[in-house]
């Protein structure tokens, strides 16, 4: 479910414009969950945005705004189910990120981690098995493409292409 950033109201997804408001919908997440302390996880089609919002978000992580994560960045999903006296976490690794390793106390520090309760967990368990599909998806392609870039290399070097058609099919294939 998706709410308009500006009144936060129920969106649906083909809305351009918020009918409450009228604020005009830049950017529409396909997956939200929100969590303690005022953290919200949103799943875009090519990355995922950490949000905090209140005195309660600002407190634990500072007023650093939204952090926005390319899904095709993201390394590993470290995702730790509530406990029966514990909240879970779900928290992202990527390259150049530094993995807080202490559990669930380091966690509640790390920028890259968002915690949520027992009633709060099924979204976000929901949104990280998408956002896990998409990593999974996104390496399958990148391989496929450097394998296809390597033939046609081979086929540029033996004179069947010019380096002007290897040179558009590598920028098509990369997404240049």
């Amino acid at each position: 479910m998706s709410y308009c950033p500006s009144c936060r109201s129920t969106l649906k997804s083909e809305q351009k414009f918020c009918h409450v408001c009228g604020v005009a919908i830049m950017e529409m997440p396909l997956m939200e969950a929100t969590g303690i302390y005022g953290s919200r996880l949103q799943l875009f089609e090519k990355k995922i945005r950490i949000s905090r919002e209140g005195w309660l978000g600002s407190f634990a992580h500072g007023l650093k705004g939204d952090k926005d994560i390319l899904i095709s960045q993201l390394s590993s999903i470290q995702f730790k189910r509530t406990g029966l006296f514990t909240n879970g976490y779900v928290q992202f690794v990527f390259q150049g990120s530094h993995e807080s390793k202490g559990g669930l106390f380091d966690a509640t520090k790390d920028e890259n981690s968002i915690m949520f309760t027992k009633k709060q967990e099924p979204d976000f368990f929901s949104i990280k098995e998408e956002i896990t599909r998409r990593m999974e998806t996104t390496q399958g392609r990148d391989s496929s493409n450097l394998d296809e870039l390597e033939k046609l290399d081979a086929l540029r070097r033996r004179g069947i292409i010019t380096d002007a058609e290897f040179e558009a099919k590598k920028k098509q294939l990369l997404g240049l």
